[in-house]
């Protein structure tokens, strides 16, 4: 899966700059786990980044909203733990977790 900014199912939006090591590697993790995403390529110049500010409190890329989990983070790190631990082959989200009692 990649990048898709016409699927209103896309649940993962990762605001971006080109050619930043840190974004690229969230992106490169997303594409691991074969995930869709909406990129959204935000300003270089960091006191411009208003739309990032607003959404994760700081103006630092990568960050990352998930509309499915009600997630919103910043910093690479984080964000590459939050993915595998949410979507890695060893994780079951919560519209995958097996319902008790049935």
């Amino acid at each position: 899966m990649s990048a898709d900014s016409t699927n209103s199912d896309v649940s993962i939006t990762v605001y971006r700059l080109e050619a930043c090591p840190f974004c690229e590697r969230v992106i490169r993790l997303l594409e691991e786990l074969e995930l869709s995403y909406h990129s959204r390529f935000v300003e270089p110049m960091h006191s411009d980044r208003d739309v990032v500010k607003r959404i994760s409190g700081k103006r630092t890329v990568p960050a990352l909203v998930d509309t499915n989990t009600g997630v919103v983070m910043s910093e690479s790190g984080n964000i590459v733990t939050y993915l595998e631990q949410t979507y890695g082959s060893d994780s079951t989200t919560s519209m995958e977790k097996p319902v008790e009692g049935v």
